[in-house]
């Protein structure tokens, strides 16, 4: 990130913390200034304290000397208090706003997430996106915490301090200017230095944690291919490139504290030298106060020195934190930032009853479903009945422009027709299904669902109407009841239960410890890969749509369970519209089409019988299966 991109990320998180807390944030920032102010105020106190004592010391006075000192030092003991009950109260705020804050943008992060397109997560890494939840977050949180309140904290003693010694000697001022230029400088070159070596860093983290993200979730392919030394190198090889990117970093920000804590001590002495050159030379005083140079002045501005060096240098010594904050906080902002799903929809669906053949919007679950159609044109609305009736005119499509994946694809789903798609890997068959349900969006050509272009329809409500059962399996954690419900969340036990006996489920989860109150996680991993599958459709099932989507449902289940499965899952079709994808070509004979794929185009189309005849592909596939068999 260059300084303007740090300004600009700084600017933007302010504004969201306050967002956030648009009275406490005020407060604090009010606490921490008070707190600034009265831990500079010493300096006026010893320079007083030295006045007073010079002043009587030749009468000899120490009661009045006494009486004077005691009464500052109750001053002074009153300013501490309050310098005390301020930095009490702001840190205490402060804690609070921390992690407010933290725990909003991790819900605006999530929350935004839940909208990005499905392209997203397919083209970046899983534990990348989750490395912006945890280690990014973290590093915002130093940053907040403790980088932003000392840096303030510092920056106003600094501004303070700077004031009493124009105040008091302009002469040693200067002195101590130009040491503090110099220090400027050197910050501001070795801290922009270690700048994109902490940004580096930051991805480079995110690398390493999607790596043993992967490595976790394939522990079994690993050893079954005893790829461990592999994966170690692999993982070495990324650890190393962190270890480079953080190395550069720290480098430059380690060897800035050093270099400042120097200059600092020599910029004392220079101090001490030239307020000893300027009493010796009797130089008249240039200030503010009209107090004539003198060792009153002289010794509280050497303390002043100390105090605003060690300032500078607790402004520098948290570059490091705020750096490494900001690189953390741009990639979190990146991703709030990430363009949503585009949902231009209008077409939505509602219950609807049907008297005397007119279709009407009820709100009561009636079992009927119509799409409500708000015409634009003419501001009237019809609603048509929900049928499953699907429809691809010339479609083309390409993941990356320039790179088409389907070319020209033209298909007919009429309500209840089963239409499965064969091919070979890569042929099409699972980007047709990301189209229907509007994971992707075509490049050319037309999608009609009931007869409305899909376009025209808001994607929940599109989605709502599928029920889809993916070839990989994902369960969350909770019970095989929840996991169930997944698919209809007001279901009843009931439903749910019906659901599994359909697809042949209910055998074996009532086999298990609890039932159907059998506790799950790791994405069902105290459950076989079959069973996991059971489990997706009998998900699917329950949310009772007009038209599925199975993308190999049934090829994690032996012959035995597919034999179960498909029982139930021929009552489940009745009167859907049906989308199967299979290499098992046993189970797309009794579809009503088969659509052979190849390279995104349709070579084939028909039913069993009919493809059979033509002794093309699929008769070479069909034929060669049984071979192998």
């Amino acid at each position: 990130m260059n300084n303007r991109g740090n300004t600009g990320t700084i600017v933007r998180f302010l504004k969201t913390v306050h967002e956030f807390y648009p009275v406490m944030l005020p407060a604090v920032v009010i606490c921490i200034v008070l707190s600034a102010v009265v831990g500079a105020i010493p300096a006026v106190f010893m320079q007083n304290i030295i006045a007073v004592v010079e002043e009587n010391w030749q009468t000899g006075e120490w009661s009045e000397i006494g009486s004077r000192i005691l009464g500052m030092v109750g001053i002074l003991v009153v300013f501490y208090l309050l310098s005390l009950a301020a930095s009490l109260a702001f840190n205490q705020m402060m804690a609070f706003i921390t992690q407010g804050t933290l725990m909003k943008l991790r819900e605006k992060m999530f929350g935004k997430m839940q909208y990005l397109p499905i392209k997203y997560f397919d083209t970046n890494n899983h534990g990348d996106i989750m490395s912006h939840y945890t280690n990014d977050i973290d590093t915002l949180r130093q940053m907040l915490s403790q980088s932003f309140p000392q840096l303030l904290i510092s920056a106003i003693t600094v501004m303070t301090v700077f004031f009493i010694m124009i105040y008091y000697c302009v002469w040693l001022t200067l002195v101590i200017v130009l040491g503090t230029v110099l220090m400027f400088f050197i910050t501001r070159t070795v801290g922009g230095k270690s700048a994109k070596f902490f940004l580096r860093q930051q991805e480079a983290v995110g690398k390493v944690e999607g790596f043993i993200e992967e490595i976790m979730t394939g522990q079994k392919v690993v050893k079954v291919f005893c790829h461990e030394r592999e994966s170690e190198a692999d993982f070495d090889r990324l650890n190393d490139a962190l270890f480079h990117e953080s190395e550069h970093a720290n480098r430059y920000a380690n060897i800035l504290g050093p270099i400042l804590n120097n200059i600092g001590n020599v910029l004392y002495v220079v101090v001490a030298l030239a307020g000893g050159i300027l009493l010796y030379a009797k130089v008249p005083n240039l200030s503010l106060s009209g107090l004539p140079l003198g060792i009153s002045i002289v010794v509280p501005f050497l303390n002043m020195t100390k105090q605003f060096v060690g300032n500078i240098n607790q402004v520098s010594s948290q570059v490091n934190a705020v750096v490494m904050g900001l690189a953390g906080t741009q990639r979190i902002f990146d991703l709030m930032d990430e363009e949503a799903e585009t949902d231009e929809g209008y077409v939505t669906l509602v219950n609807a009853k049907e008297e005397n053949g007119v279709l009407t919007e009820t709100p009561e679950r009636t079992g009927m479903w119509a799409w409500k159609h708000p015409h634009q044109a003419d501001g009237t609305v019809t609603y048509t009945k929900l049928n499953g009736d699907v429809r691809m005119f010339d479609v083309d499509f390409e993941y990356v422009p320039g790179k088409t994946i389907l070319h020209n694809v033209t298909l007919y789903a009429k309500p209840g027709q089963k239409v499965a798609f064969v091919g070979a890997t890569g042929a099409g068959k699972t980007t047709i299904t990301n189209l229907i349900n509007r994971f992707y969006d075509i490049a050319d050509g037309k999608i009609r669902y009931d007869g409305i272009n899909i376009n025209k329809i808001k994607k929940s409500d599109l989605r709502r109407s599928m029920g889809i059962v993916l070839q990989d399996t994902n369960l969350f954690t909770g019970t095989v009841m929840e996991n169930i419900r997944y698919g209809k969340l007001d279901a009843t036990d009931e439903e749910c239960m019906a659901a599994a006996k359909l697809a042949g489920a209910d055998d074996f989860i009532t086999r298990l410890p609890d039932g159907y109150q059998t506790q799950l996680s790791g994405s069902g991993s105290n459950l076989s890969q079959g069973q996991r599958q059971l489990l997706s459709i009998a998900r699917a099932a329950v949310a009772d749509p007009p038209v599925m989507i199975l993308d190999e449902a049934t090829s994690s289940i032996d012959t035995r369970t597919e034999a179960i499965v498909q029982r139930g899952m021929d009552a489940l079709m009745e009167g859907r519209t049906v989308f199967v994808i299979a290499h098992r070509l046993s189970t797309v004979k009794n579809s009503n089409v088969i659509i052979v794929l190849d390279h995104g185009r349709i070579i084939e189309k028909g039913d069993h019988e009919d493809l059979i005849r033509q002794k093309g592909q699929y008769y070479q596939l069909y034929t060669g299966a049984f071979e192998l068999e």
